[in-house]
């Protein structure tokens, strides 16, 4: 049963968040993005690393991070293959680089167990557990200021993609403890999720 599963063998696990801003209209109300900040760090390490458009330069963030990929046994995040790992393909096909490698993953959100009633937010989630790393709150200026690149919102970018890794780190082991996770599933750049990681 999902609620059964525990992680038992040390894989190095990289916890990672993306932030994005809107970049162009292709219809309606939808548009582009692209990606602002990447904060990654390894579970059970004490510092991360985060990369900032507008610091650093776009495919030098894409090839940096990609080395810290391919180093992971698994990666995990929150709603991670719905969003995050889809909007860094499309960055390393607008460079000009391969798509990220097939991996393990185990996504706080995708994989949590089924219930409803309760918003599924990583910042809801955060409070229900009653998490010690709070969400970095962001208001409309702040964003504007981080999307324009200027150099306070870049700062506030930095500090919100590396408040939410800090924080899933602290909710992923607590939804562990809890059984209130699945196993990882394995995520391909083709799309498709394969079967559960059996240990």
């Amino acid at each position: 049963m999902m609620a059964e599963w525990r992680e038992v063998h040390p894989l190095p696990i990289l916890d990672l968040d993306l932030e994005c801003r809107p970049l162009n209209w292709y219809g309606g109300d939808w548009v582009t993005r692209e990606i602002t900040a990447i904060g990654a760090q390894w579970v059970g390490k004490r510092r991360g690393r985060s990369w900032l458009l507008g610091v650093d330069d776009p495919l030098e963030m894409l090839v940096q991070f990609r080395e810290w990929w391919d180093k992971a046994g698994m990666v995990t995040g929150h709603y991670i293959r719905a969003f995050d790992l889809p909007l860094l393909n499309a960055g390393m096909l607008e460079y000009g680089l391969q798509p990220l490698s097939k991996k393990l993953t185990q996504d706080t959100k995708l994989d949590l167990i089924k219930f409803s009633g309760l918003s599924k937010s990583q910042e809801n989630l955060g409070a229900l557990l009653q998490l010690h790393h709070p969400k970095i709150q962001m208001d409309q200026q702040k964003w504007r200021s981080a999307n324009r690149l200027q150099p306070e919102g870049i700062e506030l970018a930095r500090r919100r993609v590396m408040g939410d890794v800090h924080q899933h780190i602290e909710m992923r082991a607590e939804l562990l403890r809890r059984g209130m996770l699945g196993p990882p599933k394995v995520w391909s750049p083709e799309g498709r999720v394969g079967s559960t990681y059996v240990p």
